[in-house]
């Protein structure tokens, strides 16, 4: 969320779902108003182009022999 001048329901809104997300400690609400405000107005940066990696060539699968499951009888002259 990107707002130069929030509003005090935005805020509040805000401030409430931070003080929610720690679980709900007391006495620390001008911190969480304070990070509201901040993230609110925050300005945002440029998200750099995800670079491709390049493509490897895959490497081919050995191919298992096939070993008869049995070894036939020598043949007898």
């Amino acid at each position: 969320m990107t707002n130069t001048n929030p509003t005090d329901a935005q805020i509040s809104d805000t401030a409430y779902l931070i003080w929610h997300d720690e679980g709900q400690p007391q006495g620390r609400d001008t911190q969480h108003w304070q990070m509201a405000l901040d993230a609110l107005t925050a300005q945002p940066t440029k998200a750099k182009p995800a670079r491709k990696a390049a493509a490897k060539p895959r490497a081919k699968k050995a191919t298992p022999t096939k070993k008869p499951y049995y070894t036939p009888a020598p043949e007898l002259t």
